[in-house]
């Protein structure tokens, strides 16, 4: 049996830009995002600070979610930002 594509979900995404300055979004589809960033056609903060490489992805069950999720990672410190990637890399690595 396949399963359902989930069509509600959300992504909160981080990317690194070339500064190396962090950028916090959403997205449906965050491939597809990415690439929008790197043509200079994702937002205006990383349209002069490509190419962008994405360093996190949290997956949300609706906008809304995504959203209040997003506000609160933009919230955080640059160091409590780079504390959020590297945690959540570790999980991948043991799961």
């Amino acid at each position: 049996m396949l399963k359902k594509k989930n069509k509600s979900a959300w992504y909160i995404y981080i990317v690194k830009c070339a500064d190396k300055t962090l950028y916090t979004g959403i997205a449906k589809d965050v491939p597809k995002r990415i690439e929008a960033h790197n043509k200079g056609k994702g937002a205006k903060y990383t349209a002069s600070r490509g190419p962008v490489k994405l360093v996190y992805q949290e997956k949300t069950k609706n906008r809304s979610t995504a959203t209040k999720r997003e506000i609160k990672i933009k919230k955080l410190t640059r160091t409590e930002k780079l504390k959020l990637i590297k945690s959540r890399s570790k999980q991948k690595k043991i799961n």
